[in-house]
């Protein structure tokens, strides 16, 4: 190796070393050194290659290092040489910059390149006209981040520059990342090396470092921090936490140097593309998605078509038996299906059914899951999770010839009358004309029935009210009576009236809890406990297990003890009733000024009676009906079987309505009553309450005492 230096060059030295004294040389000094080396011609031949020992001196005069001398970094000076020795000793940048020690462990020191470590110091901060980072502009510190390793990394580069971070770097935006910024500056480390910032366990920490701990960047992007923060406690970051380094984190899903937003169709994230990204950790999925129903119209460019992240979250993707996730049993209707197809712009774009999600939900299955009941069917159950098609699709699941095996996963034995009747059907729709005639009829029913009953009490409660009034303000005498107590209930009959009475509530309750699980009386109890749904259907089968027991014994009592059978004779219509009835009536409206007298029951408590027995068949067969869905559906199909569904839900209505407005008046806010009539309970009435409800009876009992008295 040797130097080719210019003449006038040794001309210079000669006359400089003459001036200083001859061989009595001190230490040089920088302009010495730049005598030579701002000479642009000034160059050596290293290993056949031409290099140049040029300095920009202005470039120099702005270095960080411009209070030290050229001597600082370059030793090996000799006052017998001229200039000086052919090769000088640079001294270790380290010697005087400690905090870049750590540097000795980084890829670039370990990795060799000719024996040597693959990058020095000199190669990413140059040599003489090294520059304080705080001297610099944001935009020349960002260049710089970029450019440096680009020498190297060329490759990296082009994609780093195309992806949406490099964009930012390119135009300027502040907090950009650049290479260092993931990468660090002196301890660059393998993303293999466990310490790495860019490592699989740390590489979530150092995204998040920006997106989420810079308020900024984080206000600049468009996710709030919840959604960002939300990959720490997703199925993803919980596994890498745990360990498993196999788990995806952010540069699996987004990319690394190729980073882009999920708008540019380019991006792993676009829509279009997700499925292939998460493909790469679940191929099996990704090939039943593709050929779903889902997956072919994403494929064909409906983007309003579900991918992966539209059901399992993007973030905050967390496990299927996780209660929290959407995918969860109990959650995957209502918060995965739904939105979609309840969606008034897709159904109507798209020419889907609006109400599926609302048919499911009015479904048994529907009203067990919104109770808690996670081992019902849900949409995933019938339709799949993955591999879902469309019913034309002789693979799909819900296909005729394959709907027999997709119920028999649930119901053991189903045959072909399960497939026979509407699945998504609501009664008062009009989908199927058969239970729409039955819901609309018992719409009416009730409608008339309650409305009448209504009526019929409110002018009853006016007219007693008055009389009432009347008594206490002494405009009227009540007549006088004696003190005598007359039984009306003996004690099997107020044993059969409570246990009645015990169980048709029970039933009330825990009937409605099941149709309304949402209700604000009911959502406290199932929050107690998760089998509190269980709960609910075994009080609710025992009380109606209670409630037919007691019917058969009443059935017994009517027609085998003596006082049963008078009491049967004694609630059977008659002719009379009607008159009776158009009798109070006339008299409660003003239109007649006496009221008709009644036996041992009236018209009110004949009524009741044949309308509780009646009620009471109706609820037991189609209870039975639905107690044992597995038989009866095989035996009078999923259309027989939602009739019988519908009769006991609004038959339920119907009972519970006519309690309420007509037996409860009677026996609760009757004027003449108030606030209780207690023959429930002791089973017998006074005297006067027998001759203003049953006059007829009393003049009866009288009739007979006085009989036997004379005999």
């Amino acid at each position: 190796m040797g130097y080719l230096r210019p003449m006038r060059c040794y001309a210079g030295l000669v006359l400089l070393l003459i001036l200083v004294g001859g061989t009595n040389l001190r230490a040089q000094e920088d302009s010495e050194c730049l005598a030579c080396h701002s000479d642009k011609s000034l160059t050596m031949v290293k290993r056949g290659t031409t290099i140049s020992l040029h300095i920009d001196p202005a470039g120099f005069k702005k270095s960080v290092h411009v209070p030290l001398r050229c001597t600082g970094c370059h030793e090996g000076f000799r006052p017998d040489e001229l200039p000086h020795a052919k090769k000088l000793v640079p001294m270790a940048c380290a010697s005087c910059h400690a905090e870049a020690a750590p540097r000795r462990g980084s890829v670039h020191a370990t990795a060799k390149r000719n024996g040597k470590p693959a990058a020095a110091c000199v190669d990413c901060h140059t040599t003489h006209s090294v520059r304080k980072v705080s001297d610099l502009t944001i935009e020349e510190r960002q260049e710089i981040g970029v450019a440096t390793c680009a020498r190297c990394h060329g490759d990296v580069q082009q994609r780093f520059l195309g992806s949406d971070h490099g964009l930012a770097v390119a135009t300027g935006v502040r907090g950009a990342p650049t290479c260092i910024g993931c990468h660090t500056e002196h301890d660059v480390r393998s993303s293999a090396d466990s310490t790495a910032p860019t490592s699989r366990t740390h590489e979530a920490a150092m995204c998040l470092k920006c997106h989420l701990d810079d308020p900024q960047i984080r206000e600049r992007v468009g996710p709030q921090s919840g959604f960002i923060a939300g990959y720490e406690r997703s199925v993803h970051g919980m596994a890498l936490k745990n360990g498993n380094e196999a788990a995806a984190t952010c540069s699996d899903c987004h990319g690394g140097h190729d980073m882009r937003k999920g708008a540019n169709p380019n991006s792993r994230v676009a829509k279009r593309n997700i499925a292939a990204t998460c493909g790469k950790c679940h191929p099996d999925i990704k090939e039943q998605y593709t050929y779903s129903i889902h997956g072919l119209a994403l494929a064909n460019g409906v983007t309003a078509s579900a991918t992966c992240t539209d059901c399992h979250g993007e973030h905050d993707i967390l496990r299927r038996n996780d209660p929290n996730a959407p995918i969860a049993a109990q959650n995957v209707s209502a918060e995965v299906c739904s939105p979609c197809h309840t969606s008034v712009k897709l159904t109507s774009k798209y020419g889907l059914s609006a109400d599926r999600f609302r048919s499911y939900n009015d479904s048994f299955h529907g009203l067990a899951n919104q109770a808690g009941n996670v081992q019902v069917a849900n949409c995933a159950s019938c339709h799949g999770i993955h591999d879902i098609k469309p019913s034309t699709d002789s693979t799909s699941r819900i296909a005729k010839n394959n709907l027999i095996r997709t119920c028999g996963t649930c119901h053991p034995g189903a045959n072909e009358n399960f497939t026979k009747g509407a699945v998504h059907v609501i009664a008062t729709s009009g989908d199927d004309a058969i239970l729409y005639v039955v819901s609309t009829g018992y719409i009416l029913l009730i409608a008339l029935t309650i409305g009448g009953m209504a009526f019929h009490n409110i002018i009853d409660l006016v007219k007693k009210a008055k009389k009432q009034l009347m008594y206490r303000r002494g405009l009227l005498e009540h007549e006088h009576v004696g003190h005598r107590l007359y039984l009306r209930m003996a004690f099997p009959e107020r044993v059969q009236h409570g246990t009645l009475l015990l169980s048709f509530l029970t039933l009330v309750v825990t009937g409605f809890a099941l149709k309304y699980p949402q209700a604000w009386w009911v959502a406290p109890l199932q929050d107690i406990s998760p089998w509190m749904f269980e709960l609910r259907g075994i009080i609710h089968r025992v009380a109606a297990v209670v409630m037919v027991l007691a019917s058969f014994y009443h059935i017994y009592y009517v027609l085998v003890v003596p006082r049963g059978k008078q009491l049967i004779r004694d609630l059977l219509p008659v002719r009379s009733d009607i008159t009776d009835a158009i009798g109070v009536m006339r008299y409660n409206l003003g239109l007649s000024p006496t009221k008709p007298k009644f036996r041992r029951f009236s018209y009110a408590e004949k009524a009741e009676y044949w309308a509780l027995i009646w009620g009471t068949v109706v609820m037991t067969v189609t209870g039975i009906i639905l107690w044992f869905d597995n038989t009866f559906l095989g035996l009078l199909t999923k259309l027989g079987w939602d009739i019988a569904r519908t009769v006991h839900y609004y038959e339920a209505w119907l009972a519970t309505l006519s309690i309420i407005v007509w037996h409860f008046y009677f026996v609760i806010f009757n004027p003449d009553t108030y606030p209780l009539n207690l023959a429930f309970w002791k089973g017998t009435l006074t005297e006067e309450e027998m001759l203003e409800e049953h006059p007829l009876e009393l003049a009866e009992i009288k009739r007979k005492a006085d009989a036997e008295a004379n005999e």
